[in-house]
């Protein structure tokens, strides 16, 4: 293992400098918010390695960010509407993968992402729920994160407009949404490991190389988070969420302009 940590250092130096310089600024987002990492990490480092060698070393550092943090919010988790979201999520999933197979990815994520920003500039202008959703409503909003992680990979927008829209408070949503996506990754990192050759010992070694970009960003967001009060919380991570949707617009307006 420290023989090809280190092999990979000497051949891919530059590489790594710039692909932990991703992880690091995504990892600061991730820290703040509890969201927002692997959309980040994974668009910045898709331009100087192939997706398919990224996403399972994200999911890796995924799972080890919000391990990292679980011990802070442990006791902020909302757990009776996170039980649903989770029941949601397990059954909107594979109609998200059926989805991958037919349905369109770019005008589709297209729609997604004006959705998100409308949704989000609503809430930004003062929308909120009275009360927290009952049972139903949170299991249909797991649905919907289920259906969208398995057809493009993005099952977030659905689960942080879920719990920025309720009266909870901030630090309460920002732990159910780390503990949902600690969940889910678990589920997607599990998913790739039965596929061959996807989740390879370069996974793991890349991984361990940009672990200390990770930590040291997700400490630093989430020392910030610390010292914010709850509505710029919220206005701040309304506004990555809109950044994120502009990002994935303009990822897939980029695919149907070259044809892909």
């Amino acid at each position: 293992m420290l023989a090809e940590l280190w092999a990979v250092v000497q051949s891919d130096w530059q590489v790594l400098a710039l692909s932990s310089a991703a992880i690091f600024l995504a990892a600061i987002v991730r820290g703040f918010s509890g969201f927002g990492f692997s959309l980040l990490s994974i668009t910045a480092i898709s331009l100087i390695l192939p997706v398919a060698q990224i996403v399972p070393s994200i999911f890796l550092l995924e799972i080890a960010a919000s391990i990292n943090l679980i011990p802070g919010i442990w006791r902020e988790i909302h757990w009776r509407s996170l039980t649903w979201l989770m029941v949601g999520y397990v059954i909107g999933l594979p109609f998200g993968a059926y989805a991958l197979v037919h349905a369109p990815e770019a005008p589709t994520q297209i729609v997604l992402g004006l959705f998100v920003i409308g949704t989000a500039v609503l809430m930004l202008r003062g929308f909120r729920l009275g009360k927290t959703p009952r049972p139903p409503a949170s299991t249909a909003t797991g649905v919907a994160s289920g259906v969208l992680n398995g057809a493009f990979g993005i099952g977030g927008p659905p689960v942080v407009l879920f719990y920025l829209s309720t009266p909870g408070g901030a630090a309460i949503g920002r732990a159910s949404i780390i503990f949902f996506f600690l969940f889910t990754d678990l589920l997607g990192l599990g998913y790739l490991a039965t596929q061959e050759g996807i989740v390879t010992g370069r996974s793991f070694v890349q991984a361990a190389l940009w672990l200390p970009a990770l930590l040291i960003g997700v400490w630093i967001g989430a020392h910030g988070f610390k010292h914010m009060n709850q509505e710029a919380f919220r206005r701040w991570v309304l506004v990555i969420l809109i950044a994120l949707a502009a990002l994935g617009i303009g990822k897939a307006a980029l695919a149907l302009l070259s044809g892909g």
